[in-house]
């Protein structure tokens, strides 16, 4: 079943950052009703005309809002026909995206809400993630620091395999740190170099700290509705075109292929056929940079180079401002903010972008986005491609 143009997204909402934290001290629950009443004001939807919530949250994370639909449900005040509180990591709310439009076309719901928060931040009590006891026997027993630890050893397989670099990885951190220094609201936007990256402190060998993600709070919400009812929203609709999701693993002993990422490879192929577009018609790409390896095996995954060309193909600044391939325009995970799951940023900077809203990041008439959400240690992919027609 095709669920192209089932439904738009015509709200967007986040809330605002100081140092990676919130402002005033909310709770993970206001946050997440800030941002939800920011995207319907911004719709011009009412919240009692939602009938659709989306909702996930992390394991083993304090200040992570982990709370089913039917908890969130109750603090909004919203009582849905429909609810989905499926949890697949950083890929569950392009995942989300995907299953509201198909709710939507199934007439099951007509107007759906996503939302997600945390405040692991301002809770300073960042712990690693617990991994399920089924696969964690396998790997916590042993000091593999998770999650890095199982990103670390995709890096080096991939350096191992195909003659990547540390400095292939810095290509990414630095360019997505100069998209960060374009958009006010990044967390940091102090200017970086590759030998900056380099010199910083190893955290799993080969992963500097500069190649990981930050730690910091935030929230997110988006509302979709049916093709009947966005010619009612205020706003410019942003179409879903295609969507694809796929999981192959959870735990990183599980993975198939260390150097290939088999969901996000499956998940773009449906989205990419639904679509009906090829990989040379999109615009900007927003991709899932818990670490640096994790945004340069999604390019090939995704097919916009082969495998093990990740390296050049990042090269020489290619995805940062004024490069060609715009990739992470707000900057990313790895500059502008993540916390604990990072999924449904990567759609509001798309949103963001095909309306043209990014000021001085603003990708020049931007009319496909590709977003692709990642979740657990390189596990899960969900991929949406979304368009201003």
């Amino acid at each position: 079943m095709s669920i192209k143009h089932a439904a738009a997204i015509v709200g967007i909402g986040d809330v605002e950052l100081e140092r990676g934290k919130v402002i005033g001290g909310k709770s993970v629950f206001q946050i997440q009703a800030e941002s939800a009443k920011k995207a319907l004001d911004e719709a011009g939807i009412s919240k009692q005309e939602v009938d659709g919530l989306f909702t996930a949250g992390l394991w083993g994370l304090p200040g992570v809002g982990q709370f089913p639909s039917a908890v969130m449900g109750e603090y909004l005040g919203i009582q849905p026909k429909y609810s989905d509180s499926t949890q697949i990591g950083g890929s569950s709310f392009e995942a989300h995206v995907g299953h509201a439009a198909a709710a939507i076309q199934s007439g099951l719901c007509e107007v759906a809400l996503v939302v997600y928060g945390s405040t692991q931040r301002s809770d300073e009590k960042r712990l690693p993630v617990k991994p399920p006891e089924l696969t964690g026997q396998f790997e916590t027993p042993f000091g593999l620091p998770n999650p890095v630890g199982g990103y670390a050893m995709a890096a080096r397989r991939h350096m191992h395999q195909y003659g990547t670099t540390s400095e292939h990885l810095a290509e990414i951190a630095v360019a997505t740190r100069k998209w960060a220094q374009l958009n006010p609201q990044a967390t940091k936007r102090d200017p970086l170099t590759i030998d900056d990256v380099l010199n910083s402190q190893m955290i799993s060998d080969p992963l500097h700290l500069l190649d990981c993600c930050l730690v910091t709070d935030g929230a997110g919400a988006i509302v979709l509705v049916s093709p009947e009812r966005a010619k009612d929203c205020k706003t410019q609709p942003i179409w879903l075109l295609g969507q694809g999701e796929s999981h192959s693993h959870w735990s990183i002993q599980g993975m198939p292929d260390l150097t290939s990422l088999t969901a996000a490879k499956n998940a773009a192929k449906v989205a990419f056929e639904m679509a009906g577009v090829t990989h040379d018609d999109i615009d900007v790409v927003e991709v899932y940079d818990s670490f640096t390896i994790t945004a340069l095996l999604t390019i090939e995954a995704l097919g916009f180079c082969r495998p093990g060309e990740g390296g050049d193909f990042v090269a020489n600044q290619r995805t940062a401002p004024g490069g060609g391939f715009p990739l992470n325009t707000n900057g990313g995970g790895l500059s502008h903010a993540h916390p604990g799951m990072y999924g449904i940023h990567l759609l509001i900077e798309a949103v963001r972008q095909l309306r043209g809203e990014c000021g001085d990041r603003q990708v020049e008439d931007a009319k496909l986005a590709l977003v692709n959400g990642t979740g657990g240690t390189l596990s899960t992919a969900s991929v949406c491609i979304l368009g201003r027609e």
